[in-house]
């Protein structure tokens, strides 16, 4: 079952997102946001200002899931004028950010992360992501700028919608299988076997 508003601002109440908003922001004190917060039936994460990574062509290189290289990354500037702050995700490119909100997923649910239609009708693709029962930390977001032109990404704003769906109980969580990814810091966790 797909959870509502109510049921997430309960669990939040409880610290299964933290900070938490709930109501959805669309304005700031003095500017228009990509939207954040609690929706219906969902909750617009923000992404975070302190790091985001983009993939570099290096020449003879083949990104190795199993052996990945750092050195395939490079950051990228945080910037920042009267629209807000924002980092630059070049055309036909590949970025790594990291959720602003530390998550703590109860038991029961899991949670599938989605792109924003805003950023969507630019070419920018998030990736679709779980976070699976039990499951706690800030989630490493990934991009893709499809489009031929460089995107601003804003930090501090909507960037993806969380979907919390309830299953019933299962036999191990991600917690008790000691899932590779728990726990990430606010910081892009990079791929690991």
């Amino acid at each position: 079952m797909l959870k509502n508003d109510k049921w997430i601002v309960e669990q939040a109440r409880a610290g299964m997102i933290e900070p938490f908003e709930a109501n959805l922001i669309r304005h700031s004190a003095d500017a228009p946001v990509l939207s954040y917060g609690c929706s219906s039936y969902g909750y617009d994460l923000r992404l975070s200002p302190q790091e985001f990574l983009i993939f570099r062509h290096i020449p003879g290189t083949v990104v190795n899931p199993k052996r990945f290289n750092p050195a395939n990354l490079e950051s990228v500037e945080l910037h920042e004028d009267q629209d807000g702050q924002y980092f630059i995700l070049p055309a036909h490119s590949y970025g790594l950010g990291v959720a602003l909100e530390r998550l703590r997923v109860p038991s029961n649910i899991t949670v599938v992360c989605l792109g924003k239609s805003t950023y969507a009708r630019l070419g920018i693709i998030v990736n679709t992501t779980p976070a699976e029962a039990s499951w706690e930390g800030h989630l490493t977001l990934e991009f893709s700028n499809s489009s031929g032109a460089d995107c601003r990404i804003y930090a501090n704003e909507g960037i993806c919608q969380l979907l919390f769906l309830e299953g019933e109980p299962c036999d191990t969580t991600y917690a008790d299988r000691f899932g590779k990814y728990q726990n990430q810091p606010e910081r892009v966790t990079l791929a690991k076997v």
